[in-house]
């Protein structure tokens, strides 16, 4: 039994296909196959079930896929410990964000980092998802993701930041766009734009809506928040986003408004790492240097 053997495994069990992780491996399928079977003769259990559309890990299989996980990721903390004590202020900083995040949340924190560690590496992954940015997480060695906070994930400590209100975003021709605000009740008629499908901050949105009794009408759906504020300054329906920092309002001129919509609870966002007291001096650094920024 390896280290590569247990890497394998887990990418196997996440991926649900032999397939894909040759594929990110740039191996054979054939490859990755011996990889699980050497595990599978060591621990002399079954591991994974193969389907005509992938693999699923056993109840054997998933305690040693919960097992490995958290040893690796132990690991890799632990290396890149190592390795910025090597290279003091010149090492790195390895984060995961949304299509959005560095031009909403991070910006100025990046520059104010930059001009206090002009030798250190910063590296971007950008995620569609904050269940993406666990799996990266997980995955490989990066240090910290920036997600919208959800229910507890095995392995991952979330840590809040800020609050976001919901914003409505409106045509400046429609009558509700003359008002200062707006209120869940109004959106019970309206044409919705969708928050992108499966992630944390539309769960978010549908739970707040169920909380106050009010099933809006989606009739499009868009990849990002910036997308939808898009799709209604084009005309192709509301949208409900969180306010985000510097978020782009349109002035009076413009065809669309952004009221404060009130009744909905605020979207929390913020840091997610496989262990906050693992974390390097650097990755701690720029997490307090975003966290500061945004609450300033």
């Amino acid at each position: 039994m390896t280290l590569d053997d247990l890497r394998v495994f887990v990418a196997v069990c996440r991926a649900g296909n032999l397939s894909a992780v040759a594929r990110d491996l740039a191996c054979t399928q054939s490859a990755v196959s011996q990889h699980v079977k050497r595990l599978e003769r060591e621990t002399g259990v079954s591991l994974v079930e193969r389907h005509a559309r992938g693999v699923v890990p056993t109840a054997a299989g998933r305690v040693l896929q919960a097992a490995a996980s958290e040893g690796i990721a132990g690991l890799d903390l632990a290396l890149r410990q190592l390795k910025d004590l090597v290279d003091g202020e010149s090492g790195s900083v390895r984060v995961a964000t949304g299509a959005t995040t560095v031009r909403h949340f991070m910006a100025e924190a990046v520059v104010a980092f930059r001009r206090q560690h002009p030798k250190v590496s910063l590296e971007f992954r950008t995620e569609n998802s904050s269940r993406g940015c666990f799996a990266a997480l997980a995955d490989s060695e990066l240090d910290l993701a920036w997600i919208t906070i959800g229910a507890p994930v095995r392995g991952i400590e979330q840590r809040v930041v800020m609050e976001l209100p919901w914003v409505l975003a409106v045509g400046a021709g429609e009558a509700l766009a003359r008002r200062d605000f707006a209120k869940v009740e109004d959106l019970r008629d309206l044409r919705l734009i969708r928050l992108p499908p499966n992630s944390t901050s539309a769960a978010h949105l549908d739970a707040a809506f169920a909380e106050v009794g009010v099933r809006p009408v989606f009739d499009t759906s868009v990849a990002d928040w910036d997308t939808a504020l898009l799709l209604a300054e084009l005309g192709l329906g509301y949208a409900v986003v969180p306010a985000v920092p510097d978020l782009a309002v349109p002035g009076g001129d413009g065809p669309v408004r952004l009221l404060p919509l009130r009744g909905l609870r605020p979207l929390a966002v913020g840091w997610a790492v496989r262990r906050w007291d693992a974390l390097s001096p650097l990755a701690r650094a720029f997490a307090e240097t975003v966290s500061d920024s945004c609450r300033g």
